[in-house]
């Protein structure tokens, strides 16, 4: 069985491939900052770090990261108007 603690940097390491693999594709043209991939990338992994985050403490990298999903959030909500 995996401790918690592992849990979260798991989740955290997670987070940080998901941002990281969304950028370096919009970086490449492989996608569109009005995908739906990318921004559901970057949700995801902005909710991830917000996981990690709580864990350590961390709330400037907190609050950056629920108002990076947020936006992402709206992004995603405006594409499906």
């Amino acid at each position: 069985m995996i401790a918690p603690a592992l849990w979260v940097e798991i989740v955290g390491w997670i987070g940080a491939l998901l941002i990281l693999a969304a950028y370096a594709m919009l970086t490449a043209g492989r996608i569109t900052a009005r995908s739906t991939a990318y921004q559901g990338m970057n949700v995801l992994g902005a909710a991830a770090f917000v996981v990690n985050g709580l864990s350590h403490g961390a709330l400037p990298s907190v609050v950056l990261n629920v108002i990076w999903a947020a936006i992402g959030v709206v992004a995603l909500a405006r594409m499906r108007a």
